[in-house]
Order: C-alpha cells, then sequence, then structure tokens
C-alpha cells in the first residue's frame, strides 16, 4: 500500500541522497554515464532498443563490454537479450549470484533487481526479485569504486526494465479487455435477445391455451359434460399463473438486458471509465417503478411497508435527462441497502413502524440562479449511522458496523456516486427522525 509522504520526508530522503552520491564520488564520466542512460532510456520504447541501450553505455563511456541477461518468465531462466561484440562465449544457465555480484572468469556478473514496492504488479513470480543479470567484461583490475559505479547502473536498469514489464502487462490486459467486449457482444448480449423469442414463443402458447379453454366454455354453456366445469376452473387458473410468471419473465428480461447493455457498454472499456448515454425520461417511470417492482415482493416478506412521496411535483412537468441504465442501477443499489437494513421503529406515541419511502422535492436555485435542482430521496426506517462513519460511506469497499453479517462488498453506494457524479449530480445522507435518508441531487 502506497502512503503518501509528507514534504518534510522528501526534503529528508533528498539530503540523504546528497550525502549518499557526495560519498560515492563518481567521477564526471560516470556522471554522465548514468545521465545519459537516464535520458535514452526515456527515447526508446521499443524493448529490445533498451536492452541494447543497457550495454552500449558500458562500451561507449569506458571502453567495456557488456551482456544483458533477462528471466523468461515462462521457465525463471536468464537468456541473453543483448550484448556488444567479442569476449568469452554468452553463458547459458548463468544463474544470479548469492551475494548479488561475483567474478567468473573475467567478468563481473551483477543481480539486476526490481522495485520490492512493485513486485505484485508483475506479470510474474520473480525469485529474490531478480529480473536479470548484467556481465561487464574483461574486469581485471576493478576496484570497490568501480563495482560500486557498476551495481548502481545495474539497480537503474532493474527499475526501468521493472517499469516496462509492468507497461507490457497493462497493455496486454487493455487488448484483453477489448478482445473481451467483443466476445462479450457476441456471445452475451445478442443471445439474450434470443431470449426476448422465448418469451414471445410463450406467450403464444399461453394465448392458445386460452383460446381453448374459451371454446370449453362455449362448449359447456351449450350444455356439455357437466366434468368440464371443473376442468375449465383448473385450465384457468393454470393461464392466469403462467401469465403471470411470463410477465415476471419478461420484466426480469427488460431489467436484466438494461443493466447488461449499459454495464458492458464497449465505451466504457474504450475509455476506461463509465461513459453516458443519456436520453429525456420520466424518471418514476422510467427508472424508479421498475426497480421497485423488483423488490416488492421481498418488502412484503420483510414487513416493510412502501410509502411512495414522489407526489408534489407532478410527473408531467419534468422529463429529466439521464443514462437510464447508470440511474436504474442507482435505484436497484438503494433499494437492495434499504431491504438490507431497514430495521422497526417506535414513533413518539409507541407506535412501531418499519417501512421505507421513495420521492423528490424542487431545490430552487440549487446549482446556482435559475438553475433548480431535484433531490431524490430513499430512506428507511431504522437506527442512525454512526457519525464517526458517515464520512465514509461513499468510499469502494467501505462497510459500516451495521453491516457485520450481511452480504455486499461495499462496493454498491461508491457505484452510485460515481454514476450520480457523472450527471453533474451530487449525492449525501442524512439522519433524519427515525431512520436514514439517502438522496441524491440533479440538476432540473
Amino acid at each position: 500500500m502506497f502512503v503518501m509522504a509528507t514534504l518534510a520526508q522528501i526534503l529528508e530522503r533528498i539530503e540523504s541522497k546528497k550525502a549518499d552520491y557526495a560519498a560515492y564520488s563518481f567521477t564526471p564520466t560516470e556522471s554522465t554515464a548514468f545521465k545519459t542512460f537516464f535520458d535514452l532510456a526515456q527515447e526508446y520504447d521499443e524493448l529490445e532498443d533498451f536492452y541494447y541501450l543497457c550495454v552500449a553505455v558500458p562500451k561507449a563511456f569506458f571502453g567495456l563490454d557488456a551482456r544483458l541477461y533477462v528471466i523468461d518468465p515462462k521457465t525463471g531462466e536468464f537468456p541473453m537479450v543483448s550484448g556488444t561484440a567479442g569476449g568469452p562465449a554468452p553463458r547459458p544457465g548463468l544463474i544470479p549470484p548469492p551475494e548479488g555480484h561475483a567474478y567468473l572468469n573475467g567478468s563481473f556478473i551483477m543481480s539486476i533487481k526490481g522495485k520490492k514496492i512493485l513486485l505484485d504488479q508483475l506479470p510474474f513470480q520473480a525469485r529474490d526479485n531478480v529480473l536479470g543479470l548484467l556481465e561487464i567484461y574483461p574486469a581485471a583490475g576493478f576496484d570497490a569504486h568501480k563495482e560500486l559505479f557498476f551495481e548502481k547502473y545495474a539497480n537503474r536498469i532493474g527499475f526501468n526494465i521493472h517499469n516496462r514489464f509492468i507497461v507490457e502487462k497493462n497493455i496486454e490486459h487493455l487488448k484483453f479487455i477489448k478482445s473481451l467486449v467483443s466476445d462479450i457482444e457476441h456471445n452475451i448480449i445478442v443471445p439474450n435477445m434470443i431470449y426476448k423469442l422465448f418469451l414471445r414463443n410463450l406467450k403464444g402458447l399461453i394465448g392458445k391455451n386460452m383460446e381453448l379453454e374459451n371454446t370449453i366454455q362455449a362448449y359447456r354453456a351449450e350444455g356439455g359434460d357437466g366434468r368440464v366445469e371443473a376442468f375449465v376452473r383448473e385450465m384457468s387458473e393454470i393461464n392466469q399463473n403462467l401469465a403471470q410468471e411470463l410477465g415476471n419473465l419478461e420484466k426480469h428480461y427488460m431489467n436484466m438486458s438494461l443493466f447488461l447493455e449499459t454495464l458492458l457498454r464497449r465505451s466504457h472499456f474504450d475509455k476506461g471509465r463509465l461513459t453516458l448515454r443519456t436520453k429525456p425520461c420520466r424518471m418514476k417511470e422510467d427508472v424508479v417503478q421498475p426497480q421497485l417492482e423488483r423488490y416488492a415482493s421481498q418488502f412484503r416478506e420483510m414487513g416493510i411497508t412502501v410509502a411512495d412521496r414522489f407526489s408534489g411535483i407532478p410527473e408531467g412537468e419534468i422529463i429529466t435527462v439521464v443514462d437510464v441504465g447508470l440511474m436504474a442501477q442507482v435505484y436497484a443499489n438503494l433499494f437492495s441497502n434499504a431491504l438490507k437494513y431497514t430495521q422497526e421503529v417506535a414513533d413518539a406515541s409507541g407506535r412501531k413502524m418499519k417501512y421505507i419511502s421513495y420521492g423528490r422535492q424542487l431545490i430552487k436555485d440549487y446549482f446556482g440562479a435559475d438553475s433548480d435542482g431535484i433531490k431524490y430521496n430513499v430512506f428507511n426506517t431504522g437506527p442512525h449511522i454512526g457519525r464517526e462513519e458517515r464520512g465514509r460511506l461513499f468510499e469502494d469497499g467501505f462497510r459500516g458496523a451495521n453491516a457485520k453479517g450481511k452480504p455486499g462488498t461495499g462496493h454498491g453506494l461508491a457505484f452510485i456516486k460515481n454514476v450520480i457524479e457523472l450527471h453533474g449530480g451530487v449525492i449525501g445522507y442524512e439522519a433524519t427522525p427515525y431512520g436514514n435518508n439517502f438522496y441524491f441531487i440533479l440538476r432540473r
């Protein structure tokens, strides 16, 4: 985990580094070699070019040949990836020196290590954090100063290789995501359309069954067999149940299709963030009611009453421009939370209450002069959320003390915050009489 350093800490580290470099006593040539490596490492984007830069600097500045060996993530071995001409043959099967450096047949061999703090971001496991080896030759007559210089040089190579491994990993990740989007579009969204065909066929079969029911009823009216009446009643009951299940399936299909097509939108993956597709809608009819219907039976089972507080502003007067799919998921999350956390409370007279309410209200000039806001609320009865937790409610992954033992990841409110802010709105929480109110405010 990264910790933000204070200015004082950074200044202290700078002074420490100044003292280190004074002690190193690098020559002007050695200092210029470092600077050249840093500058050109940023210039060469291709990995092969960078590898040759690593061996070219010792050759250009000190007349020494070099070879670079970099770990093969699949085998864990260190094949040579670049080198200058001359010298002994490359060393297949070269292993990192136990002490980090060693002399071998006239060469100075050094381990190249990455950044410890970023080890978990590598797309492979590196034993002892060794990413490669640097071989400098001929190394006869190297003193402690020369060893120190090349060890520091190997460190710089290691940091650059580590960063490039991470960049390559991220590029591969992005390629995978783009490919995955195509697969999702082909294998999930398009087949989901066939689901609609199944529903249409089911609807047709129910229609034929009802036609048969009507035919039998007509036969009974004409004096048919007395047993037909019981048969008709049973068929009528079956048809009603089938029709109810068809309605449930259609609602489920429409809701899941909306969520899939919204969350798996190609533009999200292309831009690396949620993107909006807004259109005019009636918030209550197009967004709130379909989500409320999803949870209605669960509210009834939990003994939770639902109160509609959308009155006060005629629905026809407000056409809200929002991303319907994302906003529907905002209400789905709010109703889901209300289902989990609503508890029975007593009013001033001792009367027991257990309910949620949803509503909205107009806030004049909320976003400035002549720029009104509409505040949308979802309230549930129950104990107030602790004061010390309220400031963290919309942090991703945060779960309050009241969430203990309840399913969830702590992502829902963070998702809501992201969606509302994308719409240019604000989100908040209020501890109100008898319970908790979550709200968001959008421009009218």
